[in-house]
């Protein structure tokens, strides 16, 4: 194998098998397993020389341009020093290569006959297994035995009594008996035989399971280690790639203009420190004498007109709806290792992964899923058209608006709290007002209301479900979102796509959307058919594309929608005429630019929204305190106002205490519902407090739909009926 004369003058020589150092002779020494060289017996292997480091087992990690470690993850570790980068990457591929081999001739050996492998305690639970089995099969040998005995005594009790001079009727009535005795023999001795071979059986293949699942556990163990190495090595790529192209922050003229350089750069991750951390989302540190630390406060620049945390909420806004905030704190930089926690996560629904607010946002889910209305002024136009087919034209534009604030959102919002609560109310402003209510914890389900008094109502209930799958997150709403035009009466309904974030583990986090929506007007049997394409790295479409079709009952199309759900949808005419169902017409839509109508574009985000989790117009003003808001408003949420001002430790905390509290609650009520059984009286299980679960008569679905009363209660301050969550 290849050799490198180390520091101190020593020379390594490389073969497959277990690497040795001898401290008195300062020497490397090798031992394989090849037919080539001395091989080492499995008595030898457990009484190795001092220095051994078994090379299957060995970590190969790399600590600069020339260092690496050798180390078997507890006393012994080696330290070792190349000529070169290059010569050092020859010895990690050597060093690499030699274990993956060393892995599969232990593998091999193990296949024929040595059971190394397997731990001590599972061959002692194998082996009872298979005993207790035995046993049981001598059991029923025994009685296999004592069945054919006592059977072939019967039969000759029966032949006896067949000889005997007795009645017609009663020969007949042996004869069958005879027969059934023998039948019964015959199964018994099947059963037996059938119990044999399974012994047999599984003490052949019992040891090649135990290998297979212990291979399985090795495997999985080496993925995570080999995983979490080449996250460090990628993120130390792009710190190096940043280091060589972008200014040192003491350069000259960088210092007033490094937030302007940075801006474009939307959703770079933070660097990483040597102990392999991850930053959960974007960030733009605009303090220099703040770099590279963690804080306990927030990010704000320190200019003449801030104020400090504690005092920005001290006191209410006397008039909440004439001024709205426009800023928030911005994200502090602190860290967290990602890996560990997302490792043991794989597979699991994201709703039950007991995240740290690090992940998060200083939103709830109740307060994202009230961010679908921030373009209400197409449900607006949509109330004013008269044609139902143009109309629908706009409700599928607000059902893409709905996600283009997504595209740089990485960071999770809260799960909301059972009982929890967001209102909106916009009346006076823009027209509307909106409710939300969480009516189901697992599954998580949300209710939402909302109505304008420009003429729509609308109202959905969407339950989340979510899969880690190791490299991205997958989250899939469920549920059906009604639109409703009073004056017209007509009524519209869809479900939502599939959002995925990418890049969990390595690399920089992105979102994309995708699947199809099928919009339905139930009174006229119009539909629009929305797909979102999916992103591909090989495809020569514009990025987050969006196509639609806009056709009447009959199927004949009559607009053709176009954009991106990040930016516009553009809507153009198909003219008539056009071949079948206006074939030719839907090519030439889009050459018709005088048909083209820019049915939505997208608002741009406020000054500064990359250090303020890319919250748009909308988000910022959420979460601002209000006065007359019910007690279980999501503003009021103590650990999401925490992180919010930039106090995550405690935000943390606060959490755990909120989560362990709505645990407690849950087991109060399943205890009083098993109390109520065994005592045999009525229980009333939990209902929302707002809601009430109806049955749809256009779409058959069951839903929770406003039932009244919120409102009325705001206007008498009267909340004596909401539950105690925070």
């Amino acid at each position: 194998g290849p050799s490198v004369r180390g520091p101190l003058g020593l020379t390594v020589e490389l073969f497959f098998g277990t690497l040795l150092y001898s401290p008195l002779t300062a020497a490397w020494v090798t031992h394989c397993a090849s037919p080539h060289y001395h091989c080492r017996s499995k008595a030898e292997m457990r009484h190795t020389c001092r220095g051994t480091i078994n090379l299957a087992t060995a970590n190969i990690t790399v600590e600069d341009s020339c260092n690496f470690i050798i180390s078997n993850g507890g006393a012994q570790t080696y330290h070792l020093k190349a000529s070169s980068e290059v010569e050092r990457q020859r010895w990690v591929t050597a060093l690499e290569l030699a274990k993956a081999k060393a892995v599969k001739m232990l593998a091999e050996s193990d296949d024929s006959g040595d059971e190394e492998s397997v731990s001590q305690t599972d061959k002692t639970e194998l082996q009872t297994t298979l005993r207790t089995l035995s046993s049981k099969v001598e059991d029923l040998s025994t009685c296999n035995d004592l069945i054919a005995k006592h059977g072939t005594a019967l039969q000759r009790s029966l032949s006896e009594l067949e000889s005997l001079k007795l009645p017609a009727e009663s020969n007949e009535k042996i004869k069958q008996v005879n027969e059934r005795a023998t039948l019964f023999r015959i199964t018994s001795n099947a059963m037996i035989n059938a119990c044999r071979d399974f012994l047999l059986l599984a003490q052949t293949h019992s040891k090649k399971w135990q290998k297979s699942l212990q291979y399985e556990r090795d495997q999985r163990i080496r993925l995570e280690e080999t995983l979490e190495q080449l996250a460090k090595q990628h993120n130390h790529l792009e710190r190096a790639f940043r280091g060589a192209t972008v200014l040192p922050a003491n350069a000259p003229g960088s210092g007033g203009s490094s937030k302007e350089q940075c801006c474009p750069a939307k959703g770079d991750l933070s660097d990483e420190d040597d102990d392999n951390e991850f930053f959960d989302a974007p960030e733009i540190i605009t303090m220099p004498e703040t770099m590279g630390h963690k804080r306990t406060g927030s990010n704000i620049s320190g200019t003449s007109s801030d104020i400090s945390l504690d005092e920005q909420y001290k006191h209410l806004p006397e008039d909440t709806k004439k001024e709205k905030r426009t800023r928030i704190p911005y994200k502090p930089n602190y860290s967290l290792n990602l890996w560990s926690i997302m490792k043991n996560c794989i597979g699991k629904e994201l709703s039950k992964i007991p995240m740290p607010v690090n992940f998060n946002e200083p939103l709830s889910m109740l307060q994202r899923l009230t961010e679908d209305l921030e373009y209400h002024t197409l449900l607006d136009r949509a109330a004013k058209c008269e044609n139902s087919l143009e109309q629908l034209c706009y409700v599928a534009a607000f059902t893409v608006s709905s996600y283009s604030t997504t595209v740089y959102r990485t960071s999770k919002p809260f799960n909301s709290l059972l009982g929890e609560t967001f209102e909106l109310d916009r009346l006076e402003e823009t027209g509307y007002r909106s409710l939300c209510e969480q009516v189901s914890h697992h599954p998580p389900a949300a209710a939402h209301h909302a109505e304008s008094k420009h003429g729509w109502t609308l109202r959905q209930e969407i339950k989340i479900t979510s899969k880690f799958r190791g490299k991205y997150f997958s989250i899939m709403p469920l549920g059906t979102i009604h639109c409703i035009f009073p004056s017209s009466g007509n009524h519209y309904t869809w479900k939502k796509v599939t959002t995925t974030v990418h890049n969990i583990i390595v690399g920089k986090l992105w979102i994309d959307q995708s699947g199809e929506i099928e919009i339905i007007n139930h009174k006229t049997g119009d539909k629009c058919n929305l797909k979102f394409v999916p992103y591909s790295y090989f495809s020569r479409d514009v990025a987050r594309k969006v196509t639609g079709e806009v056709m009447d009952p009959s199927g004949k199309v009559h607009f053709i929608l176009l954009g991106t759900w990040d930016e516009k949808m553009d809507c153009y005419k198909v003219l008539p005429g056009g071949g079948e169902n206006g074939a030719e017409g839907r090519q030439k839509a889009h050459e018709a630019e005088d048909t083209r109508l820019l049915l939505w574009k997208r608002n741009p985000l406020p000054k500064n929204a990359e250090n303020m989790y890319y919250f748009s117009e909308l988000a910022l003003t959420l979460n601002a305190l209000e006065s007359g808001t019910a007690p279980t408003d999501s503003r009021l949420r103590p650990d999401q106002r925490l992180m919010e001002n930039g106090r995550w430790d405690e935000a943390n905390a606060e959490k755990q205490r909120l989560e362990e509290k709505q645990r407690m609650s849950r087991k109060k009520r399943e205890a009083d519902a098993v109390k109520a059984t065994e005592d045999g009286t009525l229980y009333d299980p939990y209902k929302p407090l707002w809601f009430e679960r109806k049955k749809d008569p256009d779409t058959k679905e069951i839903a929770h739909v406003y039932k009244g009363g919120y409102w009325e209660s705001k206007e008498k301050q009267d909340w004596s009926m909401c539950p105690d969550i925070f």
